[in-house]
């Protein structure tokens, strides 16, 4: 099978949609499965090369910078699909590369499919932007109806996007590598690496933007009770556009580390008594799934694709979202109880160690199949 996919967001940006479809490329590789990604040009130095690769000046997308508006080469982007002859397109987003991707399937009349990945209808909110709510849903639904299948993340955004109009829905789910996001035998190095003295440690993993609700974030890190904030080191990692304001307005006893990633990263969730993650906007919710693959309990938003992920009283606890008084009667509560922490240790990790990678994209490749069948039923009907 030879693969074609469209995207506005890829390696080495960081997101979740850019990280799932470079693990996605980095399967096929393994697999021997051919394949060409069509995406917007790095901002970082680390520029990635690759002759499967073929990317296009870009600029980024007001409401969410990683996500870039590249102005496609279409004369290339013929010429490649023409000499590769692609057996299926695979269009991850709905600006100017998905929509490129969507008009050369039409055109070479090449099986398509799509995935639905960000919910831009609730960061709208975010950004005083609530008016344009019906219009985003008009072209959304118009961007997926030509798609043979539309995979989403998670059982949530998969009813949500039924209720507005959206047909051959399929979940494809998230994975976690178990041995590199793995529990921890000392916290020392962490705790030497940040001068952490204070009990417990407490994480966050994200991009510092409105949309994660991080004003509720903060509201947690002031409103703990002050002799819990004594015991607790909130470690922050990511950035984005509210880095700054939440510097300005953070306790003491917080430390933002910027991005991290691979063995640096997966030290810090396992090296933290409890994951918070208030952001109500996901549809998946990778971080969350890292963490308990790591052995921390999460404390998380009861809304979008975490709740799907998290067993309430089990693997951690899910809070109303926005309500700061949820998610500190959540910490305080775990934080006193030992041996509650330890069972939703446990069971975390033997959660997320059901969740491979490979058996993920096994299952989106027979999806893959199983579409092209469908189109080739039609082409005979």
């Amino acid at each position: 099978m030879k693969i074609a996919i469209f995207t506005d967001t890829f390696a080495p940006q960081v997101n979740g949609v850019a990280r799932t479809l470079k693990r996605f490329t980095d399967y096929l590789d393994q697999q021997g499965i051919d394949y060409k990604v069509f995406a917007p040009d790095c901002t970082k130095d680390e520029e990635l090369f690759s002759t499967h690769i073929h990317r296009f000046t870009s600029l980024p997308f007001f409401l969410y910078p990683e996500c870039r508006l590249a102005l496609p080469n279409m004369l290339h982007v013929r010429n490649q699909l023409s000499q590769f002859k692609p057996d299926i397109i695979h269009v991850a987003t709905p600006f100017n590369v998905g929509l490129c991707g969507i008009h050369y399937a039409k055109k070479l009349n090449i099986p398509l499919v799509g995935s639905y990945h960000t919910d831009f209808d609730q960061y709208l909110e975010y950004y005083d932007l609530q008016f344009l709510s019906t219009l985003l849903w008009k072209y959304m639904t118009w961007f997926h109806r030509s798609f043979l299948k539309t995979f989403v993340p998670s059982q949530e955004t998969k009813e949500q996007l039924r209720r507005h109009g959206f047909t051959n829905l399929h979940v494809w789910s998230r994975g976690v590598d178990g041995s590199v996001f793995k529990p921890l035998e000392s916290t020392q190095q962490l705790r030497q690496k940040y001068d952490i003295h204070e009990k417990y440690i407490l994480s966050y993993v994200g991009r510092l933007a409105p949309e994660k609700d991080v004003d509720t974030l903060l509201g947690i890190m002031n409103q703990l009770p002050l002799a819990l904030q004594h015991n607790v080191r909130f470690l922050i990692v990511g950035d984005g556009p509210s880095k700054a304001d939440l510097e300005r307005q953070v306790p003491t006893n917080v430390t933002f580390t910027g991005y991290l990633g691979g063995q640096e990263l997966a030290e810090v969730y396992a090296g933290s008594d409890l994951f918070i993650f208030p952001s109500p906007t996901e549809t998946f919710g990778n971080v969350v799934l890292e963490a308990l693959a790591c052995g921390t309990p999460v404390v998380g938003a009861n809304s979008g694709g975490v709740k799907n992920i998290i067993k309430n009283g089990i693997t951690g606890i899910l809070c109303e979202p926005k309500k700061v008084s949820s998610f500190v009667h959540a910490i305080e509560s775990l934080l006193s109880n030992d041996e509650l922490r330890k069972n939703m240790q446990h069971e975390a990790r033997t959660y997320a160690l059901t969740q491979t990678w490979d058996s993920i994209f096994e299952s989106l490749l027979y999806e893959y199949e199983t579409a092209l069948h469908r189109s080739n039923e039609k082409k005979f009907a």
